[in-house]
């Protein structure tokens, strides 16, 4: 399997860009940030996600800052006056989400597309669809109904799936819970199947493991406890923990507890060594936690499972859902997609298995009228060669987040990369054929051997707001494939295709 990019520094990111600003007009760029943001902004998101951690509203700030003066808003930095200049382009921008200005033809979106989609690059299947997020009309198509190997495209679905049940508002939880009645103090770590449950000392916005390990030596204190039996349980996952993929660096077994994704090193997104018991390497951390807080732990803890007594000590929640799902797009995050999906099982009355995951993401995909013709779930985050979707799926999974009545729908948008600057578009769009795109082009990339996908968000060139999907199987070099796929989502973006 080929990776996803890992994600680099904002700075870095934005002197790649600066090379090629010459290359897309300004005003485009304005649209292309603004427009978007206008769109996203109607609503109220409930969490940032991943837009300042990874840089990207820092990354898209300054690139705005170098574009000229005039155009956009004034917020005091380098000197410049603290009062906000007009933006001679705000009437425009503003009117564009509403559908006034018009969207491309189709022959002559047709013209400038079908070359490209005929790049042996591409391998051996292609498919591809491109739709107006006003009307949701598509205005281009090859074979977009046919189903292939989406690769990461499919956490799209799982995205729209999570968000809709059990909900972006919706937390998971990590507990403690204590026996009544028991001299030996039997206490149970419960995992819920937070895929951001941190150990570090800085838990930013995450649970965290000491947090919890501090609320609970402290009430174990006030019962006078001083020692404990200490077990651990992972009972509301079912089904195998190993992704059939077998062990991997891009994924940790799936385990309802889970500090840290299971990564052996420092990392937070990308390939990494894995624990092979995360629950277990997770308890033995928390046991030596409370040893800290002065609660010693009678051996080791093993697997075990909280009575319908057990009274509960402490708990720690875990960021919102709309907060995952931003971050799992932005880095593509494997984990905490397959945490999504047994979220999606577990509200939903489905296992939280692999097999539930997808059954309960076709389920919620459903209620929402998508067209699933020849769909396949199998897992929540693309790795499994057995998923299936269509063109016509992914356009029109991204053209239920931008409608305006789907407010819940919105960080599908917020969480995708952006061209040049975020995730794991931060390297793509290197090329001068392709480098337009860069800041106008939010995109999940999907990657496996021999797979290529790219689904995303464009302005084009008269202001019209488009959503666009393109997928291949049988691509020989990866490198190639990515560069085509981008050059196509540059070309949506470039083109007025009157």
């Amino acid at each position: 399997m080929v990776p996803e990019v890992p994600e680099l520094k904002a700075s870095q990111a934005v002197s790649q860009a600066v090379k090629v600003l010459t290359k897309v007009k300004t005003w485009q760029l304005t649209a292309g940030a603004a427009t978007l943001g206008l769109v996203l902004s109607a609503v109220a998101v409930a969490s940032a996600g991943p837009w300042d951690s990874s840089g990207q509203r820092t990354a898209e700030a300054r690139r705005a800052a170098s574009q000229e003066a005039g155009g956009g808003t004034d917020h005091g930095r380098d000197g410049r006056s603290a009062e906000p200049d007009a933006a001679p382009s705000a009437r425009a921008v503003l009117a564009a989400p509403a559908g006034s200005v018009p969207g491309p033809a189709k022959d002559a979106l047709a013209d400038v597309l079908d070359p490209l989609l005929n790049d042996p690059a591409l391998g051996k299947r292609r498919t591809a669809a491109v739709v107006d997020a006003a009307t949701g009309e598509r205005l281009y198509g090859k074979s977009s109904g046919t189903a292939l190997t989406p690769a990461s495209t499919t956490k799209l679905a799982t995205a729209v799936a999570a968000l809709s049940m059990p909900g972006s508002d919706h937390r998971i939880d990590t507990k403690t819970v204590i026996e009544p009645g028991s001299k030996a103090h039997k206490v149970v770590l419960v995992g819920g199947g937070d895929p951001t449950l941190t150990a570090h000392k800085d838990a930013g916005p995450n649970a965290s493991l000491r947090t919890l390990a501090d609320a609970t030596a402290k009430e174990l204190k006030d019962r006078d406890a001083d020692e404990v039996a200490l077990s651990y349980d992972t009972s509301v996952y079912s089904g195998p923990l190993l992704h059939p993929i077998g062990p991997n660096e891009n994924i940790a077994p799936v385990s309802a507890l889970m500090a840290d994704e299971g990564r052996m090193d420092d990392s937070s997104s990308g390939p990494a060594p894995r624990e092979s018991d995360p629950a277990a390497a997770t308890a033995r951390q928390f046991a030596d936690l409370l040893h800290d807080r002065g609660i010693r732990t009678k051996g080791e803890p093993g697997p075990g499972r909280a009575s319908g007594k057990a009274e509960e000590l402490a708990k720690v929640s875990s960021p919102p859902v709309s907060a995952l799902v931003e971050r799992m797009l932005t880095h593509s995050d494997n984990d905490i997609a397959e945490a999504l999906a047994r979220q999606v099982a577990l509200a939903t009355d489905e296992a939280a298995s692999f097999d539930g995951g997808g059954k309960a993401i076709r389920k919620e995909l459903a209620k929402l009228r998508l067209p699933l013709s020849g769909s396949h779930f199998a897992d929540g985050s693309g790795l499994d060669r057995a998923d299936k979707v269509s063109a016509d799926l992914l356009t029109q999974v991204l053209a239920h987040a931008v409608e305006r009545e789907r407010p819940g729908l919105r960080p599908v948008l917020t969480g995708l990369p952006v061209a040049g600057f975020t995730g794991t578009l931060t390297k793509r769009y290197a090329d001068e054929a392709d480098a337009a795109g860069i800041g106008l082009v939010r995109a999940k990339t999907g990657t496996l051997t021999g797979v290529n996908t790219l689904a995303g968000t464009v302005v084009d060139a008269d202001g019209r707001l488009l959503v666009f999907a393109f997928m291949t199987d049988g691509t020989v070099n990866p490198g190639q494939a990515q560069a085509a796929l981008d050059r196509l989502a540059s070309t949506v973006a470039n083109c007025g295709c009157r």
